[in-house]
């Protein structure tokens, strides 16, 4: 699958995915410390959550995942299918990711929720629109499957089978993205 993606894939990858990592660590950073372009936290505090009978907090992370979930249904709903070819609509989803970074801003400034909700189904939109244009092969808003999938690959080349260098250069490509959104976020945090 990866050989048949274009190579301007690595491009739009790396910008994704530096995005990807600003907004996730502004999340980190801000008023609630929270994780916004990946939910396996989430998800899991959801769950300690329901035993400690933290309801706001469990309302709280639950709008996260609903967040993230609505933006990748418009993904879904938006896209017909998983190829990637010119006319299908891209440009609308990355138009309404924008949208509600820019929406997020003034909630955030302010401490108030909703920023996080609105940066939350922001990357929901990115992450269903790269999973289905690339196969699942391409993800940008978080790097636990990059970093498997490297993982993988160097154990399978230790074990003497071919490096796929495609492959290689586009995760590592990605992994450097988000690790400088990071970075980025940090210097504009303030």
């Amino acid at each position: 699958m990866i050989t048949k993606l274009p190579k301007w894939v690595e491009y739009g990858a790396f910008v994704l995915a530096l995005s990807a990592g600003i907004v996730n660590g502004i999340g980190l950073l801000g008023f609630e410390h929270q994780a916004i372009s990946h939910l396996s936290g989430t998800a899991t505090l959801i769950g300690t959550d329901l035993v400690n009978e933290q309801s706001v907090k469990l309302i709280h992370l639950s709008m996260i995942l609903i967040g993230f979930f609505a933006g990748a249904t418009l993904s879904g709903l938006v896209l017909k299918d998983g190829t990637l070819a010119l006319g299908r609509r891209y440009d609308l989803l990355l138009l309404a990711e924008a949208a509600l970074l820019l929406g997020a801003i003034y909630p955030l400034l302010n401490n108030d929720y909703y920023g996080l909700y609105f940066a939350a189904a922001a990357c929901g939109i990115q992450n269903g629109l790269v999973t289905g244009y690339s196969g699942a092969i391409v993800r940008t808003t978080h790097i636990t499957g990059v970093i498997t999938d490297l993982g993988l690959m160097f154990g399978a080349f230790i074990r003497g089978e071919p490096l796929n260098k495609r492959k290689l250069v586009l995760f590592t490509v990605i992994a450097i993205g988000f690790v400088l959104g990071g970075v980025i976020s940090a210097l504009i945090f303030l």
